[in-house]
């Protein structure tokens, strides 16, 4: 019995990414490389149109990343000082731009920037780089802030001290010694940053237009707007090799940071009130104004406000096969779903990745990393071309949705749930041995209520990116009954018109209010479990 619970705890996970994501990604690959795919991407190299595309795609990544660092380094530097119950409403905050469904970012840019005229005239930016540059530096703020305050509250505050008792300056402190202690945790920040940037599609689509292409677009345009699936499977593969690459070196990065002991002194410091609200109001301004537009714009109607454009959710648009409302409701069900396939395949996983051998741990702790590194759209377009014969043709299916999203949901609790089952204290386990506890039921009553918490967090992560992903989405519904919520919002921000638009930013309200609500849940889940250990 036990041997059978162990092999179906490695088969159930290994099964599931061979079939939705190993399988349909090799197919991809097969399809971009053999025959005549091979000569459409050797002519991607030849096309002065590809070859720029490739190099925006690479050029506005590197730039969003270098803004999105000059832009959230204070407050990273504000987070490190902050005791812990004010660092995790701070990162409750932050984190919910970098959640929210990227088209609901690009319709919040997009009402900004009518709101203040910025749509048109010499001073318009909705169409231009400037515009894609703003929207990423929102949505990766919460990248730097979280990945650098976090690594920054763990430094010994002693080395700044006694810099600063021989004579240097806040300046030349931070420059010559806390800088340099540093750089592995901006380092790993700013892959993050450059990979999600290179990898951004609602936001490119949405306020870059036709004129602002990159790959991840191009890949859409090509197999949905003009059916060339060949090349689209062929920029699939030129993405897919950069994706691989950004992980490596997120991964090497990640190995250099040094294991840091969080000093007590350091929990809470002093903070000067010029620099604490200086930082506020610049957070509020980067990360409230577009939010805030957004909820204005969806209260619009004519010269007033009202919830018209709320109320007009429940009638369907000539844009829409079916209300907006039932999109809404599609995504949740999808989400919950999607959620529950995560946390069974997730949870296996990391049983395996924690008490597992050695080179099978290893193997399930990548092969499960993958899917959250590549690309949304290659995940989406590589099921549409792979999973359309029996026995699994479900490309009408509405469970095929929901795969899809477990898919990226399915790392987040892999990341969450096994720095918890390692942090396990091992002596309550061989107490519970030496007092005649099976090893099944050591896990059952030990590593199951204490795994749990960790099950929790990366549950509602889950949620968040399954209520909210476009990518993968706009390949797989094939039926009207099955339209998610992003989807329907692409639509109305992609048609002319004031009441269709007000009706686009009411959804988009609707889903940031959402994902706002499972962010809280998150962070109070995250703390409950830190707490308890």
């Amino acid at each position: 019995m036990r041997t059978a619970a162990k092999a179906l705890t490695v088969a159930l996970p290994a099964v599931f990414i061979l079939v939705f994501f190993a399988f349909p990604v090799a197919n991809l690959l097969s399809t971009g490389l053999v025959g005549g795919g091979l000569h459409v991407l050797g002519g991607l190299f030849g096309s002065g149109r590809e070859r720029g595309v490739i190099w925006f795609t690479v050029w506005q990544a590197a730039v969003s990343t270098l803004l999105t660092l000059a832009v959230a380094m204070p407050m990273a530097s504000l987070v490190a000082r902050m005791g812990e119950r004010r660092r995790r409403l701070v990162r409750a905050l932050v984190t919910v731009p970098f959640v929210l469904p990227t088209v609901v970012v690009g319709g919040a840019f997009e009402g900004l920037f009518r709101r203040f005229g910025l749509d048109s005239g010499a001073l318009r930016l909705d169409g231009t780089v400037w515009a894609i540059l703003a929207a990423h530096v929102f949505f990766n703020y919460a990248v730097v802030v979280r990945t650098v305050g976090s690594y920054w509250a763990g430094l010994d505050a002693r080395l700044e001290e006694q810099a600063r008792i021989l004579g240097a300056g806040r300046w030349r402190t931070f420059v010559e010694v806390t800088l340099p202690r540093l750089r592995p945790a901006i380092a790993a920040a700013s892959a993050i940053v450059f990979l999600f940037s290179f990898t951004s599609f609602g936001v490119i689509l949405i306020l870059g237009g036709p004129r602002r292409a990159t790959i991840e677009t191009d890949i859409y345009r090509f197999a949905v707007t003009r059916g060339d699936l060949t090349t689209a499977a062929s920029l699939a593969v030129v993405q897919l090799v950069a994706v691989v690459g950004l992980i490596a070196l997120t991964t090497m990065l990640e190995r250099r940071r040094p294991i840091t002991t969080r000093q007590a002194h350091r929990v809470s410091q002093r903070v000067g009130r010029a620099w604490l609200w200086g930082n506020i109001a610049a957070t509020a301004l980067i990360l409230g104004t577009p939010i805030g537009v957004l909820v204005e714009r969806s209260l619009s109607v004519g010269d007033g406000y009202s919830l018209r454009n709320y109320g007009a959710l429940i009638h369907r648009t000539r844009r829409l096969p079916v209300p907006a409302l039932l999109t809404l409701r599609n995504s949740l069900l999808y989400a919950v779903v999607a959620t529950s396939l995560a946390v069974v395949v997730g949870g296996l996983a990391s049983l395996v990745v924690v008490h597992g051998r050695r080179v099978l741990s290893r193997v399930f702790d990548l092969g499960l990393t993958l899917p959250l590194g590549t690309s949304a759209v290659t995940i989406g377009f590589g099921i549409l071309i792979t999973l359309d014969r029996p026995p699994l043709d479900l490309r009408t299916s509405w469970i095929i949705i929901p795969i899809a999203h477990a898919l990226v949901g399915i790392p987040f609790v892999v990341r969450t749930m096994v720095p918890v089952l390692r942090g396990i204290d091992e002596s309550l386990r061989e107490a519970a041995a030496v007092l005649g506890a099976v090893p099944s039921r050591v896990r059952r009553e030990i590593d199951l209520p204490i795994g749990g918490r960790g099950l929790v967090v990366g549950a509602g992560f889950a949620f968040a990116v399954s209520i909210g992903e476009f990518g993968a989405t706009s390949f797989l519904p094939r039926r009207a009954d099955t339209i998610t919520a992003p989807v329907a919002l692409f639509r109305l921000l992609s048609t002319p018109g004031a009441s269709l638009r007000g009706q686009a930013m009411a959804l988009a309200v609707v889903l940031m209010a959402v994902v706002a609500v499972a962010v809280v849940a998150i962070e109070s889940a995250r703390g409950t479990a830190d707490g308890g250990m």
